[in-house]
């Protein structure tokens, strides 16, 4: 692993730190240390990385603000990258945004809405980055990523660049190819409406509002634990089954959103998991719906 960082030193490609506490860089505070923590200062940064990391064939995973993900105590081996400030680039032409991966999607969803843009406005209380959110077809309030993405670029392991159409990216409910098939999205291209900017940031600020007096997000959590299994709710569900406020270790199911998990001080990755379990065979036994996690589990 020296020598891959030094390879990666000498490329240049942005920040490099070893045995990184995952736990500093996801919304929940939890995870293990990173074998090697990358950076990247920019697209072409990153390609250069993803070709030394291809070439000395090591694992690797690609993170954003880590609201989605539950990170293992163990943490990772490997390489994980990181894409903040470095890929976060902005341009808007005829109602076409591009914007960077790393770009946030609540500051995202405000400027749109303040510029007049339309099409965002689902995303105001949506944490993470755009890379995310095209990763895992995110959505609120009837809208997600699939009714706006025109098309996203996608880095793959061996340092090739190929746009993606809509189409190619095959999305579903929280759901994209990219999750069965290695790429990065680095940025993507939206398609936008004008509308009156007033209106547009009342309304966004609407949901976003909306999102944070039922949602936890005051408080360390990894988003929604469960996908719905439609036409129920996993939140409701979980409620009915009297699991608010239920605790193991520091693990504990919102007392204000049954579908949310939050840390309460000193969680452990594992208590998550043996809550997740718990709430899983409750549920099961109760009602006979086998419920699957939307939040990413990610261990070595």
């Amino acid at each position: 692993m020296e020598t891959l960082k030094q390879a990666l030193e000498t490329a240049n490609v942005g920040k490099i730190k070893e045995q990184e506490p995952l736990k500093k860089h996801t919304t929940i505070k939890i995870g293990g240390a990173a074998e090697l923590f990358v950076e990247p200062q920019s697209i072409e940064a990153l390609q250069s990385a993803m070709t030394i990391i291809n070439d000395y064939a090591v694992p690797w995973r690609v993170i954003g603000r880590g609201s989605n993900l539950l990170v293992t105590d163990a943490g990772l081996n490997g390489v994980v990258i990181k894409l903040g400030k470095g890929i976060n680039q902005m341009s808007i032409e005829n109602d076409k945004l591009r914007i960077g991966a790393g770009f946030p999607v609540v500051p995202l969803a405000t400027l749109m809405s303040k510029k007049g843009y339309s099409g965002f406005e689902f995303a105001g209380g949506i944490p993470g980055s755009i890379g995310g959110a095209v990763y895992m077809n995110a959505g609120a309030h009837g809208s997600d990523i699939n009714n706006i993405i025109d098309k996203a670029h996608i880095l793959f392991p061996d340092g090739t660049l190929k746009w993606m159409t809509k189409d190619e990216l095959d999305y579903s409910y929280r759901t994209s190819i990219l999750q069965s098939n290695q790429g990065i999205c680095v940025e993507a291209v939206f398609h936008l409406e004008p509308g009156d900017a007033t209106e547009l940031f009342t309304n966004m600020q609407s949901f976003k509002d909306y999102r944070h007096g039922t949602q936890p997000y005051d408080k360390p959590c990894c988003g929604s634990v469960f996908r719905n299994p439609l036409p129920d709710h996993s939140g409701q569900l979980i409620e009915a089954a009297g699991l608010k406020g239920h605790q193991i270790g520091g693990a504990q199911v919102s007392e204000l959103h049954a579908n949310f998990i939050i840390n309460t001080g000193d969680a452990k990755a594992q208590d998550v998991l043996d809550l997740i379990e718990y709430i899983q065979a409750t549920i099961k036994e109760r009602n006979g719906i086998e419920l699957q996690t939307e939040v990413e589990i990610v261990q070595k």
